[in-house]
Formats: C-alpha cells, structure tokens, sequence
C-alpha cells in the first residue's frame, strides 16, 4: 500500500540511497524558497516542529535521510538516562512477587529473554527508521501500512504509556497517605484529607508532573531523569541491606499497621511468624524455590514485558541526541536495558529472599507489615515516589505526539494545544487511578495486549515492510528473524491474555487484589 502523497510528500520513497525525480523538486523547491525569502510556518521556528511532529528530509545528494532543520543537543548520558528512567518505574515492586511465584531461576531466564528481545526489538526500529528517515513511531507505521499503521501505533502507544502512568499514580496514591500518617503518628481515620490518596494523587499532578510534562522537549528532563533513577538505586541498597536485617520467619508489626492498635494485636502476632489471610508462617517458608508454576505464574510475564517497554521513547530520544547515529542511539539503548536489568534482578532477588512466598504483589507493602515506622522504609518510600512521580512526564511524551500524530497530523507546534493534550492526559489517568481495582490488573491487562504489540509485533512488521526488497530479500536471513519475532509477540499476547482469564475464570485473582 503506497501511503498518501498528502501526508509523506516530504518523505523518501522508502529507499534511502536511491532516490527519484520525485523527491528531487520538492527539495529544489524549498531550497529556492528559502533563499528568496518566501517559504514561511514551517521552517521558520526550527523547534516548533520538533516538539510534537518529528519528519525528516534527504540531505542535498540523496544518499542518506536526515533530519530536516533540528540539531540534538543531548548528551549521550542524559539519553541514557531518559531511556533508562522510561523503563525503569513501578514494575520494579512487583518483581520479587513475580519471582516468588516463578522460581530464582525460571525468573532469570524470563528477564534475560525479555530484556535480549528488547534490544532486538530495539534494533529493527532504529533500522527501519535509518531506512526512510523518519524518527516517530507512528510515521513509520504511515510509512509501512499507511493511515492503519498509524493509528494502529498511536493507539499502542496511547494505550500502553497510560497504562505505565496509571500505575506510577497508583502508587503515589496507595503509599503517599501511608508516609505522611507514619510521619505524623496520624490515625487512619482521623479523616483528615492530606491522608486521603485520592486528594494527594492530584495534588502531586498539578503541583509537580504538569510542570514538567509542560516541557517543550523531552531532553529538558534529563537531570530529572538522573535523580529519579538515583531514588531507585537507593530503593535498591536498602532491599539488599533489609535482606540481612530481617530473618525468616519473622514477626508482623501489627494486623493493621498502626500504633493505636498495635498493643492490642501484638499477643496475637508474636509467634515468630504473622497471619496472611488465612495461613501462618512458619520456617518451610523460608526456603527459597528455583523453579515454581502456579496460577499466579501467568501474571509474571505480562510483569516483565511491561517492565522493559520503553520503545514509545527510543525514537524521540534519539531525535534528540546530539550528533546522532544508529550505532550511538543503539549503544544507549543495551546499556540503559542492562542496567535497568542488573537493578530488576538484584530487587527481585533480594526482596525475595527476605519474605519468600509471602512477598505480597507490591514489595514495599511487606516491610510496612514488619515496622511501618522504620525509618529507612519510610525514606525510601519516599525514594520511590519521587522516582516514579518525575518517571510520568517521560512517559506522557510520547503519547502526546501520538495524539498530534493522529488527530493533528499537519499542525506545528502550538503551546495551547501542547498544554491542554497535557492536561486532558493528566485528568483521564487522574479519574482511572482514583477508580482502579489494583495494580497487578492494570500491569497483567495493559502488559498483555499493548506491550506485546510496541515490542515484537510492529518493530517486526515495520521492518519487514520498510526495508526495501531489493536490499534485504523477503526470503533473507534478517526478515526471516523478523517475521519469527512478530509470530512470537502473536503467541505471547495470545497465552498471556488467555492466562489471565483462566486466573480471573478461577477466581485466584482475589488474592491480587489492592491493598
């Protein structure tokens, strides 16, 4: 399907070093324009277009696509640290559970192939887009499918980075209330409303992610994305430090987790173990497991998919990255994903072999159980919401140019339209967080279907179908590879999605229930 000439008269034909008579006027024509002064809107602002409508031009000779009139200034530090702070965020709580119902082993050969499958995934599109010139996701699904590619990647994305926001407030909503009333020996139900999650969750929004989500480019955040990720190592020391501070079987602090009742509950509790539901520790538990199955199995790969999405962002960092190449934006890429998986890894581990199988879904809500009062758990819940409060405005990038991509395909950048998608954004995920049953059900749906798609399936068939057939043949080695890794995100949403009804069908799905 050859896209329209409305929307890509300013593309190459899809062969980058062999362009036609085509391409050639359009290029003379707006050279000339320029020179004499008559070309306007477009050219005259070189950042407007970048902000929210990333096109490229050949240069002079045609030999190779370049971008049209932006020149990236960010260093290859802050990129990584932008791409690093994309992956890493709240899937990171949920790993040691993912592990506790996987096994040590089984979990590290699942988080190798996915992050390995990242950086593949990862090659194709910056492949694809070496090919044509285009550096947005949704122009290179126009480029390969026409007006379906690219809604198709605009709804992904779209679909995906509210899941990931959604996620991040859920957890500025579930554990903001509890630092706040640790630190002030505050009652549950005093009812006061600074201990209302639902009140504190907009509050952060408005006061924090808007101003920075108001940014005009995304390499402006990458001191932001420096100290998050700084939060996160030291979420990450403390996990190793508690894992030879806590012994197993352990002692709950209190059934409710407040000091008004904890006198009350203490004789109940202490038995060298605590009451979960309906089950009492006690030392077979404490014995950690290399290979496990069970029904909440099928919740860990959606877990560890949606923990290294990060593909919405790769493009428009590398739009952004000073002197830019394929090979420079690929490097960024590996060593942001082998960081984020060394931090995965060591927090599953540790978090696991601290409580075991009774590692609730969300890690920091187990060391709450032990002493919700302990003043390293209280800094570094206070760690975590930093890192994934200043992780939103990363996220909400992309799909805000999704939706330019899709609704405003031929507008510049206009700052009424770039705040109010911003707000619109931040008030939808707002509603969705405060109505939200809990956080393993956004990662296992949200994971499930769109993070199959952003990273196995379109980078897949973007490239099959970008890169032209008489440089790589249908029936050569790398599109033979492509067309596997696309089969393989088929069957992977297909069994993750068919996992999660089952645990629903069965009702297992109520132990993952919120907290």
């Amino acid at each position: 399907m050859e896209p329209a000439r409305s929307e890509m008269s300013i593309l190459p034909n899809g062969k980058g070093h062999d362009l036609g008579q085509e391409m050639c006027m359009p290029m003379k024509t707006i050279m000339e324009e320029e020179q004499n002064g008559t070309h306007h809107g477009r050219f005259d602002d070189p950042d407007s277009t970048l902000a929210e409508n990333i096109e490229f031009l050949p240069n002079g000779e045609g030999k190779k696509p370049r971008f049209t009139d932006f020149e990236g200034k960010t260093s290859f530090g802050m990129s990584v640290f932008n791409l690093g702070n994309a992956i890493m965020g709240s899937g990171i709580l949920g790993l040691a559970y993912a592990m506790a119902n996987t096994g040590i082993l089984l979990f590290l050969f699942l988080l190798t192939a996915v992050a390995g499958l990242s950086c593949y995934s990862i090659h194709l599109l910056l492949k694809s887009s070496g090919v044509v010139g285009i550096r947005s996701y949704e122009q290179l699904g126009f480029r390969a499918f026409g007006m379906t590619g690219k809604m198709a990647a605009g709804i992904a994305i779209t679909l995906q980075n509210i899941g990931a926001m959604s996620s991040y407030l859920y957890i500025v909503k579930s554990e903001f209330p509890l630092v706040l009333q640790a630190f002030l020996k505050a009652d549950t139900n005093s009812g006061e409303w600074y201990l209302n999650g639902n009140y504190l969750v907009v509050l952060v929004s408005l006061s924090v992610i808007l101003p920075l989500a108001l940014m005009k480019q995304l390499g402006y955040l990458g001191y932001a994305s420096g100290f998050s990720l700084s939060c996160m190592v030291f979420f990450l020391s403390a996990v190793i430090y508690k894992k030879f501070q806590i012994l197993c079987p352990f002692e709950e602090f209190s059934a409710n987790s407040t000091l008004a009742h904890a006198h009350s509950n203490a004789t109940a509790n202490h038995a060298h173990g605590y009451h979960n539901g309906h089950v009492m520790v006690d030392d077979s538990h404490c014995s950690p497991q290399m290979f496990t199955v069970n029904t909440h199995t099928a919740y860990t790969i959606p877990i560890l998919a949606f923990a290294f999405v990060c593909h919405p962002e790769v493009l428009p960092i590398y739009t952004e990255l000073r002197n830019p190449t394929q090979r420079k934006m690929q490097h960024i890429s590996n060593i942001s994903i082998l960081i984020m998986y060394t931090m995965y890894f060591l927090a599953a581990l540790f978090g696991y072999l601290t409580f075991y199988t009774n590692v609730e879904a969300e890690l920091l809500h187990t060391y709450s159980r032990i002493d919700p009062y302990d003043t390293l758990i209280l800094c570094v819940r206070l760690a975590v919401l930093t890192a994934v409060t200043l992780t939103v405005p990363i996220v909400l990038f992309p799909v805000r140019r999704a939706i330019q991509e899709m609704i405003f395909p031929n507008k510049t950048f206009n700052w009424i339209r770039h705040v109010a998608i911003a707000v619109v954004l931040l008030t939808l995920i707002n509603m969705l967080v405060i109505f939200a049953p809990n956080i393993l059900g956004i990662f296992g749906i949200i994971g499930a279907t769109s993070a199959p798609c952003l990273i196995f399936i379109f980078p897949a068939v973007f490239y099959i179908r970008i890169v032209p057939k008489d440089k790589e043949p249908m029936r050569s080695t790398p599109k033979i590879f492509a067309a596997c890794f696309a089969g393989l995100g088929v069957l992977f949403m297909i069994m993750s999605l068919s996992f999660i009804i089952i645990d629903w069908t069965t009702g297992s799905s109520s132990t993952l229930g919120g907290h």
